[in-house]
């Protein structure tokens, strides 16, 4: 789903993430109770199978992490004359996490000359006898001999940003923060003294702004930009009836979950601002599943906050978004039609809007989660909202979405590798975004390019997904929770699976350990293969398994550049014609020689030239007729031309005959024909 990603800046110059779930423009079970007693480590190690016990991260209590936080700090001097940084720099702690070996990851922000550095944070990796294991930088270039003496004056900079602000809707005349110095790093090249400038307001659909710029201080010239927002029993419309955490006073109750660091959820009703009034009745019981009754989205929005937390504390060892112990907040009932919804830093808070005709709130279980995830995501790689850090930082939230959803295990909403399939945006009933095959949303990208930083990170993020579906389920066809994948990978190999559990332990201590806000595809995969080495060994099958999976993507190569024996080709490369909404043909090839049944991992190479590739049925016929469907009609899909390798399990079918690929137009008023068929045995 597009969405409109907000940010906000820290006291030390950290960009913080947080997001809207869809972008500006596109219009179209019981929870469990959260025990209070200590977890020695992440339970997902129960689920995992082999593993370093010790490479898993240690549930660590508010109080716990407060005393890291204060002991790292106070080393801060030391550690920064390790790291070699000038005299003017200085370290900031803004996080701390710890394995069960006692390995401690800090995350620090840097200073120079008591001026924030945009870019400049560090995750520094020491051993429990206090030995440097590891550094992840977001860049490497030296901070020495920066000016600090602007030669641009504050009211130039704030010009430019309100310029820039209005464009995007606003009508502020004045800064919501005045200018203030920065260096800027954040793109990796020579450091620049900057101005930065917040704008606030409202943008054109009504989500709020929090405009960031970053203007040279001494030509003057736009550096960078980004959005940021300001930050009993419920009857759901998505999940049925469910258990939510609320608080008794008096003769009255509310949705205050003291189990779940007091989370709130308020009503807005229909408002742009302020914190709405917190949900309260006589009856502890919170709407009646009809998005006509002002409480039933806020009984989605309670349950999905309550899953997530559940999720993030129970399987990764979290507690709560900034791992403090303190629960955010849920304000639903946002405008008047808004068909969004955001996560905002600066309120700590998830806000949702009732979608097309005030009827589809956007309040289930995969939007929630998405979007508390961007708080994990601030509070932890601070993973820019642009270029490829941006389409991780999406993928993340998508990520973690898809493994609270099946973590909650909820009758009405159960797991699957779809995203925002209930909330319905398009109006067709089509998901908003797919992982196992991300273009099919026709506009998400499936595998990784030179140049992707500069699509929309809602489409850049899709070879990611398409990383945690392939690792968590393997490529190929497979029927999950009642649901039909059929993955393909970009060398046309196989990828063996790993587990969702296993995917998303490794996901997330890369996301908390080894990425930052720079973090790119390249730089992911390497988080990822170190944690998958360190929690289970160097040629271990996981890190095997993670290695094709980034190769099925295109990023990096397979070990030993892929299978030894590359298999027997059929192929058919003559034109075959598709009538336009008619009948459907076939080209054949025909499979002679070989010996017992076909491969479990058959690959299907197709390319075929149409100028929409949303309309054509794309199926494999074996010899004895049975149909191995490869791609369904969607009308959402507006790419043209069908042009992959498909992976399907013919291990049932007799490998000699005639093999078909059968195509059907379903749609008037376009074109195209079967350029090639291909069948690598």
């Amino acid at each position: 789903m597009r969405s409109t990603h907000r940010r906000r800046t820290t006291a030390t110059g950290a960009l913080i993430a947080s997001a809207a779930l869809l972008a500006v423009g596109f219009q179209g079970g019981a929870s469990a109770a959260v025990s209070s007693a200590p977890s020695a480590a992440s339970p997902a190690a129960a689920k995992v199978g082999k593993v370093d016990p010790g490479a898993l991260p240690l549930s660590l209590s508010p109080a716990r992490r407060a005393e890291l936080i204060r002991a790292q700090s106070a080393t801060t001097a030391a550690t920064a004359r390790e790291l070699g940084l000038t005299a003017q720099e200085k370290l900031v702690v803004r996080d701390v996490t710890q394995d069960r070996d006692g390995t401690t990851h800090t995350r620090y922000e840097r200073t120079f000359a008591g001026l924030p550095v945009l870019g400049g944070d560090l995750v520094v990796a020491e051993s429990k006898a206090g030995a440097t294991e590891s550094v992840a930088r977001a860049s490497t270039v030296s901070l020495r001999n920066v000016g600090t003496t602007a030669g641009l004056a504050p009211a130039v900079a704030q010009r430019q940003a309100l310029g820039r602000a209005k464009a995007e809707g606003s009508t502020r005349t004045v800064a919501e923060r005045a200018p203030r110095k920065v260096v800027w790093l954040a793109q990796g090249g020579k450091p620049v003294l900057a101005y930065e400038t917040v704008v606030g307001g409202l943008q054109h659909d009504g989500t709020p702004n929090e405009l960031h710029v970053v203007t040279d201080a001494g030509s003057g010239k736009k550096l960078y930009e980004w959005q940021a927002v300001h930050n009993g029993t419920g009857n759901t419309q998505y999940s049925g009836q469910v258990a939510l955490g609320s608080t008794q006073s008096g003769s009255s109750y509310n949705l205050t979950d003291s189990g779940r660091g007091n989370h709130r959820t308020y009503n807005l009703n229909r408002a742009t601002s302020g914190t709405g009034t917190l949900f309260s009745g006589p009856d502890d019981v919170w709407g009646n599943g009809l998005p006509a009754n002002s409480e039933t989205a806020g009984a989605d929005a309670a349950y999905g906050a309550g899953v997530t937390w559940d999720y993030f504390k129970n399987v990764q060892g979290r507690s709560g978004i900034r791992g403090d112990g303190v629960g955010a907040s849920s304000r639903v009932h946002y405008g008047n039609n808004y068909v969004n919804a955001f996560w905002q830093d600066s309120c700590f808070c998830m806000t949702y809007g009732d979608g097309a005709a005030n009827a589809k709130p956007l309040t289930s279980i995969d939007v929630a989660a998405h979007e508390m995830t961007h708080g994990v995501t601030s509070a932890t790689a601070n993973l820019v909202y642009s270029g490829e850090s941006g389409g991780l930082n999406e993928a993340t939230s998508d990520i973690f979405a898809a493994a609270v959803e099946f973590h909650a295990s909820n009758p009405q909403d159960v797991g699957d590798y779809l995203v925002g399939e209930k909330i319905d945006i398009r109006g067709t009933g089509a998901p908003l975004r797919y992982m196992d095959e991300p273009s099919k949303d026709g506009a998400s990208k499936d595998y990784w390019y030179a140049g992707i930083g500069s699509v929309d990170v809602h489409y850049s993020s899709g070879p990611a997904n398409h990383w945690f579906y392939l690792a968590s389920e393997g490529s190929g066809t497979k029927t999950v929770n009642g649901v039909n994948y059929n993955s393909p990978t970009s060398d046309g190999l196989p990828v063996t699976a790993i587990g969702r559990d296993k995917a998303a332990l490794i996901w997330y201590k890369a996301l908390t350990t080894k990425f930052n806000s720079t973090t790119n595809y390249a730089g992911a995969r390497a988080g990822t293969l170190a944690v998958a080495t360190e929690l289970y060994g160097a040629t271990s099958p996981e890190v095997k398994a993670v290695t094709d999976a980034w190769a099925a993507i295109n990023v990096g190569a397979r070990p030993g550049g892929g299978e030894p024996n590359p298999g027997t080709v059929f192929e058919n490369t003559t034109d075959v014609s598709v009538p336009d909404n008619g009948p459907a043909v076939t080209s054949s090839v025909t499979v002679s020689g070989r010996t017992g049944n076909a491969p479990a991992a058959l690959r299907v190479g197709v390319d075929i030239i149409h100028t929409w590739r949303g309309d054509l049925v794309v199926d494999l016929v074996a010899p004895d007729g049975t149909v191995f469907p490869l791609k369904p009609f969607s009308g959402s899909d507006s790419a043209d031309n069908v042009q992959t390798t498909y992976t399907v399990n013919a291990s049932a079918e007799v490998a000699n005959g005639v093999w078909k690929l059968r195509v059907q137009d379903r749609a008037a008023q376009d074109t195209g024909y079967i350029n090639s068929f291909k069948l690598t045995f």
